[in-house]
């Protein structure tokens, strides 16, 4: 079993860093191809979920990113310090009303719940725990046995 974690600053730019980071996990812990791709987009969905939480509630704290694979199974899960999983708070949306759409509007307002259904959609085994220090969401894939360590093949 491997397990390897990441705590990232919560910056737009470090999304693409847990996305290589697990890739490589996935691909050297034998994550079929098609899984791969799947893997990416959910990945960087609740990632992107996490940063934008920490951005407005916990900027100082990393967003902890965890892969570990099991015989059989790799698991991934995304942590965060921000608010319990639910809508966006009416405060933060009355800000928003009547801005110019300059980058600064509602339109770029986003719930994190429409992040966690994009992830529930990519990903069959997805579990979602929200609680007071945050939320953890956690994706799982079967992995395919037998595949050796480090027999994957990168083509360009």
């Amino acid at each position: 079993m491997a397990v390897v974690e990441l705590q990232l600053s919560p910056l737009p730019s470090h999304v693409r860093t847990a996305r290589l980071v697990v890739v490589a996990a996935a691909r050297r812990a034998g994550l079929s191809d098609e899984c791969v791709d799947e893997l990416r987009l959910a990945l960087g969905e609740a990632c992107s979920r996490a940063v934008g939480l920490h951005a407005q509630h916990a900027p100082g704290t990393p967003v902890r990113v965890t892969v570990q694979d099991d015989p059989g199974l790799l698991s991934v899960t995304v942590t965060d310090s921000g608010p319990a999983a639910g809508p966006a708070p009416a405060d933060l949306v009355d800000r928003f009303q009547g801005a110019e759409p300059d980058g600064s509007g509602p339109q770029d307002l986003v719930d994190p719940d429409v992040a966690l259904a994009v992830v529930t959609g990519l990903v069959d085994d997805v579990s979602v725990d929200a609680g007071p220090a945050g939320t953890a969401v956690t994706m799982r894939w079967p992995l395919e046995l037998g595949v050796a360590v480090g027999s994957t093949s990168v083509s360009r």
